[in-house]
Protein backbone atom coordinates (compact mmCIF):
# COMPACT_ATOMS: atom_id res chain seq x y z
CA UNK A 1 0.00 0.00 0.00
CA UNK A 2 1.55 3.65 -0.80
CA UNK A 3 2.11 5.13 2.48
CA UNK A 4 0.58 8.68 1.91
CA UNK A 5 2.46 12.08 3.01
CA UNK A 6 -0.98 13.81 3.87
CA UNK A 7 -2.93 13.28 7.13
CA UNK A 8 -5.91 10.86 5.72
CA UNK A 9 -9.39 10.19 7.89
CA UNK A 10 -9.80 6.73 9.07
CA UNK A 11 -12.15 6.20 6.01
CA UNK A 12 -10.18 7.56 3.34
CA UNK A 13 -6.90 5.12 5.10
CA UNK A 14 -9.68 2.21 4.32
CA UNK A 15 -10.11 2.84 0.70
CA UNK A 16 -6.47 3.24 0.14
CA UNK A 17 -6.13 0.33 1.99
CA UNK A 18 -8.45 -1.46 -0.30
CA UNK A 19 -11.60 -1.99 1.98
CA UNK A 20 -13.83 -0.80 -0.52
CA UNK A 21 -11.96 -2.75 -3.54
CA UNK A 22 -9.22 -2.36 -5.53
CA UNK A 23 -10.67 0.17 -8.19
CA UNK A 24 -11.63 1.90 -5.48
CA UNK A 25 -8.21 1.78 -3.65
CA UNK A 26 -6.19 2.58 -6.99
CA UNK A 27 -8.02 5.63 -7.54
CA UNK A 28 -7.56 6.90 -4.10
CA UNK A 29 -4.15 6.36 -4.57
CA UNK A 30 -4.01 8.25 -7.75
CA UNK A 31 -5.51 10.96 -5.96
CA UNK A 32 -3.32 10.91 -2.97
CA UNK A 33 -0.01 10.77 -5.04
CA UNK A 34 -1.01 14.00 -7.36
CA UNK A 35 -1.91 15.74 -3.76
CA UNK A 36 1.38 15.34 -2.20
CA UNK A 37 3.50 16.42 -5.45
CA UNK A 38 1.95 19.11 -4.15
CA UNK A 39 2.26 19.44 -0.78
CA UNK A 40 -1.76 18.60 0.04
CA UNK A 41 -1.63 18.01 4.10
CA UNK A 42 -4.91 16.38 3.29
CA UNK A 43 -8.06 15.67 1.28
CA UNK A 44 -11.52 17.94 1.01
CA UNK A 45 -15.02 16.98 -0.02
CA UNK A 46 -15.70 17.92 -3.73
CA UNK A 47 -19.04 19.79 -2.75
CA UNK A 48 -19.86 20.29 -6.61
CA UNK A 49 -21.37 16.65 -7.22
CA UNK A 50 -21.96 17.01 -10.92
CA UNK A 51 -18.52 16.52 -12.73
CA UNK A 52 -16.95 18.04 -15.93
CA UNK A 53 -14.78 15.71 -18.36
CA UNK A 54 -11.77 16.48 -20.49
CA UNK A 55 -11.64 13.27 -22.25
CA UNK A 56 -14.39 13.27 -25.01
CA UNK A 57 -12.59 11.35 -27.76
CA UNK A 58 -12.30 7.73 -28.43
CA UNK A 59 -8.69 7.81 -30.27
CA UNK A 60 -7.70 4.07 -30.70
CA UNK A 61 -4.95 4.20 -29.17
CA UNK A 62 -5.78 5.05 -25.87
CA UNK A 63 -5.96 2.12 -24.69
CA UNK A 64 -4.95 2.51 -20.93
CA UNK A 65 -7.79 5.10 -20.44
CA UNK A 66 -10.46 2.13 -22.34
CA UNK A 67 -9.09 -0.44 -20.10
CA UNK A 68 -9.77 2.03 -17.08
CA UNK A 69 -12.88 2.48 -17.89
CA UNK A 70 -13.60 -1.32 -18.04
CA UNK A 71 -12.65 -1.43 -14.34
CA UNK A 72 -14.35 0.94 -13.06
CA UNK A 73 -17.47 -0.50 -14.69
CA UNK A 74 -16.82 -3.69 -13.70
CA UNK A 75 -16.35 -2.37 -10.13
CA UNK A 76 -19.81 -0.93 -10.67
CA UNK A 77 -18.76 2.23 -10.05
CA UNK A 78 -19.83 5.71 -11.27
CA UNK A 79 -20.00 9.48 -10.07
CA UNK A 80 -22.59 10.31 -7.89
CA UNK A 81 -24.16 13.39 -9.22
CA UNK A 82 -23.08 12.52 -12.98
CA UNK A 83 -20.81 14.59 -15.23
CA UNK A 84 -20.62 16.92 -18.49
CA UNK A 85 -18.06 15.82 -21.25
CA UNK A 86 -15.93 17.89 -23.71
CA UNK A 87 -17.35 18.39 -27.68
CA UNK A 88 -17.78 15.07 -29.53
CA UNK A 89 -14.83 15.28 -32.57
CA UNK A 90 -17.25 14.58 -35.78
CA UNK A 91 -20.25 15.91 -37.02
CA UNK A 92 -20.15 14.98 -40.67
CA UNK A 93 -23.66 16.28 -41.25
CA UNK A 94 -22.46 20.32 -40.18
CA UNK A 95 -18.37 19.65 -40.37
CA UNK A 96 -17.88 18.26 -44.04
CA UNK A 97 -14.87 15.84 -44.88
CA UNK A 98 -13.77 14.20 -48.03
CA UNK A 99 -13.52 10.56 -48.06
CA UNK A 100 -10.36 10.15 -47.39
CA UNK A 101 -10.87 12.50 -44.75
CA UNK A 102 -13.57 10.41 -43.21
CA UNK A 103 -11.59 6.85 -43.52
CA UNK A 104 -8.55 8.67 -41.07
CA UNK A 105 -11.48 9.70 -38.72
CA UNK A 106 -12.99 6.84 -38.58
CA UNK A 107 -10.17 4.43 -38.58
CA UNK A 108 -7.65 5.54 -37.28
CA UNK A 109 -8.32 8.47 -35.18
CA UNK A 110 -11.62 8.10 -33.23
CA UNK A 111 -12.22 4.36 -34.15
CA UNK A 112 -13.31 3.85 -30.52
CA UNK A 113 -15.47 7.10 -30.10
CA UNK A 114 -18.82 4.94 -30.08
CA UNK A 115 -17.77 2.44 -27.85
CA UNK A 116 -15.79 4.88 -25.72
CA UNK A 117 -19.19 7.14 -25.33
CA UNK A 118 -21.30 3.64 -23.93
CA UNK A 119 -18.24 3.53 -21.06
CA UNK A 120 -19.05 7.37 -20.37
CA UNK A 121 -22.70 6.31 -19.85
CA UNK A 122 -22.35 3.88 -17.78
CA UNK A 123 -19.93 5.74 -14.85
CA UNK A 124 -22.35 8.73 -15.14
CA UNK A 125 -22.58 10.87 -18.22
CA UNK A 126 -25.71 12.84 -17.81
CA UNK A 127 -26.86 12.93 -20.96
CA UNK A 128 -26.57 12.14 -24.94
CA UNK A 129 -26.37 16.22 -25.13
CA UNK A 130 -23.53 16.72 -22.17
CA UNK A 131 -20.95 17.11 -24.93
CA UNK A 132 -19.54 20.69 -24.40
CA UNK A 133 -16.26 22.74 -22.94
CA UNK A 134 -18.81 25.11 -21.74
CA UNK A 135 -21.10 23.04 -19.51
CA UNK A 136 -21.49 25.86 -17.33
CA UNK A 137 -23.54 27.62 -19.62
CA UNK A 138 -27.17 28.07 -18.67
CA UNK A 139 -28.64 25.55 -21.13
CA UNK A 140 -26.52 22.91 -20.14
CA UNK A 141 -26.60 23.66 -16.33
CA UNK A 142 -23.71 22.42 -15.09
CA UNK A 143 -23.10 25.64 -12.95
CA UNK A 144 -21.18 25.42 -9.69
CA UNK A 145 -21.56 27.85 -6.86
CA UNK A 146 -19.19 30.24 -5.44
CA UNK A 147 -17.52 28.45 -2.93
CA UNK A 148 -18.00 25.18 -4.38
CA UNK A 149 -15.15 22.49 -4.68
CA UNK A 150 -15.31 20.89 -7.88
CA UNK A 151 -12.90 18.43 -9.93
CA UNK A 152 -12.48 19.12 -13.43
CA UNK A 153 -10.24 19.44 -15.80
CA UNK A 154 -11.01 21.18 -19.04
CA UNK A 155 -8.83 24.23 -18.80
CA UNK A 156 -11.35 26.47 -20.02
CA UNK A 157 -14.23 25.51 -17.50
CA UNK A 158 -11.90 25.34 -14.98
CA UNK A 159 -10.44 28.83 -15.11
CA UNK A 160 -14.30 30.07 -15.96
CA UNK A 161 -15.50 28.26 -12.72
CA UNK A 162 -13.29 29.98 -10.71
CA UNK A 163 -13.11 33.52 -11.58
CA UNK A 164 -16.73 34.23 -13.18
CA UNK A 165 -18.23 31.43 -10.50
CA UNK A 166 -16.26 32.18 -7.66
CA UNK A 167 -16.04 28.31 -7.66
CA UNK A 168 -12.73 26.10 -6.85
CA UNK A 169 -10.68 23.67 -8.96
CA UNK A 170 -7.30 23.03 -9.28
CA UNK A 171 -6.23 22.80 -13.30
CA UNK A 172 -6.53 18.79 -13.30
CA UNK A 173 -5.84 16.06 -15.70
CA UNK A 174 -7.93 14.20 -17.73
CA UNK A 175 -9.01 10.79 -15.49
CA UNK A 176 -8.40 12.87 -12.30
CA UNK A 177 -11.01 14.63 -13.39
CA UNK A 178 -12.85 11.40 -13.10
CA UNK A 179 -11.44 9.56 -10.21
CA UNK A 180 -12.14 13.20 -7.85
CA UNK A 181 -16.05 13.01 -8.94
CA UNK A 182 -16.28 8.87 -7.87
CA UNK A 183 -14.60 9.54 -4.64
CA UNK A 184 -16.02 12.80 -3.76
CA UNK A 185 -12.48 14.27 -2.80
CA UNK A 186 -9.70 16.17 -4.10
CA UNK A 187 -5.98 17.75 -2.43
CA UNK A 188 -5.88 20.74 -0.87
CA UNK A 189 -3.94 22.59 -2.50
CA UNK A 190 -3.33 25.44 -4.69
CA UNK A 191 -6.73 27.52 -6.23
CA UNK A 192 -8.76 25.64 -3.81
CA UNK A 193 -7.36 27.11 -1.42
CA UNK A 194 -7.39 30.95 0.14
CA UNK A 195 -3.78 32.07 -0.18
CA UNK A 196 -3.79 29.71 -3.10
CA UNK A 197 -6.21 32.52 -4.98
CA UNK A 198 -4.24 35.42 -4.46
CA UNK A 199 -3.13 37.30 -6.76
CA UNK A 200 0.84 38.10 -7.95
CA UNK A 201 0.30 39.78 -10.91
CA UNK A 202 -1.17 43.14 -11.07
CA UNK A 203 -2.39 43.69 -14.46
CA UNK A 204 -3.97 47.56 -15.95
CA UNK A 205 -6.19 47.76 -19.12
CA UNK A 206 -5.03 51.36 -20.48
CA UNK A 207 -6.28 50.61 -23.97
CA UNK A 208 -8.11 53.17 -26.03
CA UNK A 209 -11.40 50.85 -26.42
CA UNK A 210 -12.67 47.10 -25.04
CA UNK A 211 -9.56 44.80 -26.25
CA UNK A 212 -10.90 41.57 -27.89
CA UNK A 213 -11.18 39.25 -25.06
CA UNK A 214 -9.01 36.28 -27.54
CA UNK A 215 -6.02 38.65 -27.60
CA UNK A 216 -5.99 39.90 -23.94
CA UNK A 217 -6.35 36.50 -22.44
CA UNK A 218 -3.40 35.55 -24.45
CA UNK A 219 -1.42 38.51 -24.28
CA UNK A 220 -2.13 38.55 -19.77
CA UNK A 221 -1.53 34.15 -20.35
CA UNK A 222 1.88 34.65 -21.74
CA UNK A 223 3.34 36.84 -19.49
CA UNK A 224 1.75 35.59 -16.26
CA UNK A 225 1.70 31.54 -17.70
CA UNK A 226 0.24 30.00 -14.14
CA UNK A 227 0.51 32.45 -11.91
CA UNK A 228 -2.90 34.52 -11.00
CA UNK A 229 -3.56 37.98 -12.32
CA UNK A 230 -5.73 40.90 -11.05
CA UNK A 231 -7.07 42.78 -14.00
CA UNK A 232 -7.51 46.82 -13.40
CA UNK A 233 -9.32 48.73 -15.82
CA UNK A 234 -12.04 46.41 -17.58
CA UNK A 235 -14.71 47.59 -15.51
CA UNK A 236 -14.39 50.34 -17.69
CA UNK A 237 -15.79 49.21 -20.56
CA UNK A 238 -17.46 46.31 -18.97
CA UNK A 239 -19.47 47.77 -16.37
CA UNK A 240 -19.94 45.94 -13.16
CA UNK A 241 -22.90 43.40 -13.76
CA UNK A 242 -22.06 39.89 -15.26
CA UNK A 243 -24.86 39.88 -17.70
CA UNK A 244 -24.60 37.41 -20.65
CA UNK A 245 -22.46 39.49 -23.18
CA UNK A 246 -20.25 39.92 -19.79
CA UNK A 247 -19.97 36.49 -19.07
CA UNK A 248 -19.67 35.18 -22.52
CA UNK A 249 -16.68 37.96 -23.01
CA UNK A 250 -14.90 36.26 -20.21
CA UNK A 251 -15.33 32.65 -21.21
CA UNK A 252 -13.19 33.66 -24.28
CA UNK A 253 -10.77 35.71 -22.44
CA UNK A 254 -10.44 33.28 -19.72
CA UNK A 255 -9.72 30.43 -22.34
CA UNK A 256 -6.66 32.39 -23.98
CA UNK A 257 -5.40 32.77 -20.61
CA UNK A 258 -5.58 29.20 -19.70
CA UNK A 259 -4.27 27.82 -23.09
CA UNK A 260 -1.90 30.62 -24.00
CA UNK A 261 -0.45 30.49 -20.56
CA UNK A 262 -1.84 28.10 -18.18
CA UNK A 263 -3.87 30.38 -15.72
CA UNK A 264 -6.47 28.70 -13.48
CA UNK A 265 -7.84 31.85 -11.68
CA UNK A 266 -7.84 35.16 -12.20
CA UNK A 267 -9.98 38.71 -11.04
CA UNK A 268 -11.42 41.45 -12.55
CA UNK A 269 -11.63 44.36 -10.46
CA UNK A 270 -15.21 45.37 -9.65
CA UNK A 271 -16.26 42.31 -11.42
CA UNK A 272 -15.85 38.83 -10.49
CA UNK A 273 -16.97 37.89 -7.38
CA UNK A 274 -14.11 37.43 -4.93
CA UNK A 275 -12.93 40.95 -6.46
CA UNK A 276 -15.90 42.31 -5.33
CA UNK A 277 -15.74 41.15 -2.19
CA UNK A 278 -12.80 41.69 -0.96
CA UNK A 279 -10.85 44.32 -3.93
CA UNK A 280 -6.92 44.33 -2.96
CA UNK A 281 -6.58 42.55 -0.38
CA UNK A 282 -6.34 39.33 -3.03
CA UNK A 283 -3.31 41.20 -4.10
CA UNK A 284 0.22 39.60 -3.04
CA UNK A 285 2.19 42.40 -1.54
CA UNK A 286 5.21 41.95 -3.88
CA UNK A 287 3.00 41.00 -7.01
CA UNK A 288 4.32 42.14 -10.41
CA UNK A 289 2.76 44.56 -12.84
CA UNK A 290 2.20 44.41 -16.45
CA UNK A 291 0.37 47.31 -18.59
CA UNK A 292 -1.64 46.46 -21.47
CA UNK A 293 -1.91 49.25 -23.74
CA UNK A 294 -3.15 49.77 -27.65
CA UNK A 295 0.41 48.98 -28.69
CA UNK A 296 0.68 46.18 -26.68
CA UNK A 297 -1.83 44.30 -28.21
CA UNK A 298 -0.39 45.33 -31.17
CA UNK A 299 2.58 43.78 -30.91
CA UNK A 300 1.06 40.75 -29.22
CA UNK A 301 -1.20 40.19 -32.04
CA UNK A 302 1.62 40.46 -34.46
CA UNK A 303 4.01 37.96 -32.58
CA UNK A 304 1.16 34.95 -33.53
CA UNK A 305 2.84 32.55 -36.23
CA UNK A 306 1.23 31.60 -39.23
CA UNK A 307 1.65 27.59 -39.63
CA UNK A 308 -0.25 27.89 -42.56
CA UNK A 309 1.01 25.08 -45.24
CA UNK A 310 3.24 26.58 -47.45
CA UNK A 311 1.83 27.98 -50.86
CA UNK A 312 -1.16 28.79 -48.50
CA UNK A 313 -1.69 32.41 -48.34
CA UNK A 314 -5.80 32.25 -48.34
CA UNK A 315 -8.10 30.84 -45.66
CA UNK A 316 -10.09 28.08 -46.95
CA UNK A 317 -12.15 27.48 -43.59
CA UNK A 318 -13.40 29.40 -40.65
CA UNK A 319 -14.51 27.94 -36.96
CA UNK A 320 -16.02 30.55 -35.07
CA UNK A 321 -16.38 28.88 -31.54
CA UNK A 322 -13.53 27.94 -29.41
CA UNK A 323 -14.67 27.26 -27.00
CA UNK A 324 -18.25 26.92 -27.59
CA UNK A 325 -20.28 29.83 -28.47
CA UNK A 326 -22.62 30.92 -26.00
CA UNK A 327 -26.58 31.89 -27.31
CA UNK A 328 -25.86 35.28 -26.98
CA UNK A 329 -22.62 35.50 -28.75
CA UNK A 330 -24.48 32.88 -31.68
CA UNK A 331 -27.61 35.50 -32.05
CA UNK A 332 -24.12 38.17 -32.11
CA UNK A 333 -22.46 36.42 -34.93
CA UNK A 334 -25.55 35.62 -36.30
CA UNK A 335 -26.47 39.59 -36.79
CA UNK A 336 -22.84 40.59 -37.78
CA UNK A 337 -22.35 38.41 -40.90
CA UNK A 338 -25.55 38.80 -41.94
CA UNK A 339 -25.36 42.92 -42.02
CA UNK A 340 -21.17 42.27 -43.14
CA UNK A 341 -22.84 39.99 -46.59
CA UNK A 342 -25.40 42.80 -47.03
CA UNK A 343 -22.61 45.56 -46.93
CA UNK A 344 -20.37 43.53 -49.10
CA UNK A 345 -23.28 43.02 -52.09
CA UNK A 346 -23.68 39.26 -51.19
CA UNK A 347 -26.07 36.67 -49.97
CA UNK A 348 -23.58 33.70 -48.89
CA UNK A 349 -20.32 33.04 -47.16
CA UNK A 350 -17.32 33.00 -49.54
CA UNK A 351 -16.04 29.49 -47.91
CA UNK A 352 -16.99 27.39 -45.23
CA UNK A 353 -17.77 28.62 -42.25
CA UNK A 354 -18.39 26.73 -39.30
CA UNK A 355 -19.13 28.05 -35.70
CA UNK A 356 -20.00 25.72 -32.86
CA UNK A 357 -21.98 25.74 -29.66
CA UNK A 358 -22.71 23.31 -26.79
CA UNK A 359 -26.06 20.75 -28.25
CA UNK A 360 -28.55 22.29 -25.96
CA UNK A 361 -27.97 25.52 -27.37
CA UNK A 362 -28.37 24.71 -30.71
CA UNK A 363 -31.46 23.19 -29.52
CA UNK A 364 -32.55 26.68 -28.26
CA UNK A 365 -31.22 28.76 -31.32
CA UNK A 366 -33.07 26.53 -33.78
CA UNK A 367 -36.11 27.50 -32.57
CA UNK A 368 -34.99 31.07 -32.89
CA UNK A 369 -35.45 33.56 -35.94
CA UNK A 370 -31.97 34.01 -36.17
CA UNK A 371 -31.21 30.57 -37.26
CA UNK A 372 -33.02 30.84 -40.16
CA UNK A 373 -30.99 33.70 -41.47
CA UNK A 374 -27.93 31.98 -40.34
CA UNK A 375 -28.63 29.01 -42.53
CA UNK A 376 -29.66 31.06 -45.12
CA UNK A 377 -26.37 32.70 -45.61
CA UNK A 378 -24.81 29.26 -46.02
CA UNK A 379 -22.79 28.90 -42.57
CA UNK A 380 -23.03 25.50 -40.73
CA UNK A 381 -23.59 24.97 -37.10
CA UNK A 382 -22.64 22.43 -34.61
CA UNK A 383 -21.53 21.18 -31.42
CA UNK A 384 -18.08 19.23 -32.48
CA UNK A 385 -14.91 20.40 -30.96
CA UNK A 386 -12.43 21.98 -33.92
CA UNK A 387 -9.46 21.11 -31.94
CA UNK A 388 -10.42 17.37 -32.57
CA UNK A 389 -11.35 17.91 -36.18
CA UNK A 390 -7.64 19.64 -37.12
CA UNK A 391 -6.47 16.24 -35.22
CA UNK A 392 -6.57 14.92 -38.70
CA UNK A 393 -3.04 15.08 -40.57
CA UNK A 394 -5.22 15.70 -43.63
CA UNK A 395 -7.36 18.51 -42.69
CA UNK A 396 -4.31 19.83 -40.91
CA UNK A 397 -3.15 20.76 -44.30
CA UNK A 398 -6.47 22.94 -44.87
CA UNK A 399 -5.83 26.80 -44.13
CA UNK A 400 -8.21 27.23 -41.59
CA UNK A 401 -8.85 30.97 -39.78
CA UNK A 402 -10.02 31.15 -36.47
CA UNK A 403 -10.94 34.07 -33.60
CA UNK A 404 -9.96 31.45 -31.41
CA UNK A 405 -6.78 31.97 -29.46
CA UNK A 406 -7.29 28.44 -27.80
CA UNK A 407 -7.58 26.89 -31.59
CA UNK A 408 -4.58 28.50 -32.39
CA UNK A 409 -2.51 27.67 -30.24
CA UNK A 410 -3.33 23.77 -30.61
CA UNK A 411 -3.41 23.85 -34.32
CA UNK A 412 -2.14 25.66 -37.61
CA UNK A 413 -5.40 27.56 -37.70
CA UNK A 414 -4.12 31.34 -38.20
CA UNK A 415 -5.86 33.87 -35.92
CA UNK A 416 -7.64 37.06 -37.17
CA UNK A 417 -9.62 39.65 -35.13
CA UNK A 418 -13.51 39.61 -35.35
CA UNK A 419 -13.67 42.24 -38.34
CA UNK A 420 -11.19 40.44 -40.22
CA UNK A 421 -13.18 37.11 -40.00
CA UNK A 422 -15.79 39.14 -41.34
CA UNK A 423 -13.97 40.24 -44.13
CA UNK A 424 -12.69 36.84 -44.58
CA UNK A 425 -16.06 35.51 -44.61
CA UNK A 426 -17.44 38.09 -47.46
CA UNK A 427 -14.70 36.95 -49.36
CA UNK A 428 -12.34 39.72 -48.86
CA UNK A 429 -8.70 39.88 -49.20
CA UNK A 430 -7.09 40.31 -45.71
Amino acid sequence: MYEAKMKLTDEQLSILKGEKGDVMAKMMETVVRFGDIFGAERLIPVTHKQGHLVTSFGIGLLKPLFSTMDKLIEAGVEAEGGFTVDPRPLDYENVKCSLLEKLVFNKILYSKQEMYEQQLSKVGLKDKNAFSCACYLDEVGNIPQKGDVLSWAESSAVVYANSVLGARCNRNSGMLDLFGSILGLVPDFGLVTDEGRKASWKVYVKTSRLPEAQVLGSAIGMRVMEDVPYVFGLDRFLGNSLDDGVKSYLKDFGAATASNGAVGLYHIDGLTPEAVELGEKLILDDAKTYIIDDAELERVYKSYPVMWKEGKTKAEMVFIGCPHLSFAQLKDWTGRICSALESSGRKTVALNVILTSAPDVVEKFKKDPDYGRLVATGAHLTSICPLMYTNNPLTKKRAIATNSNKLRTYSAARYYMDADILDIICGKEV
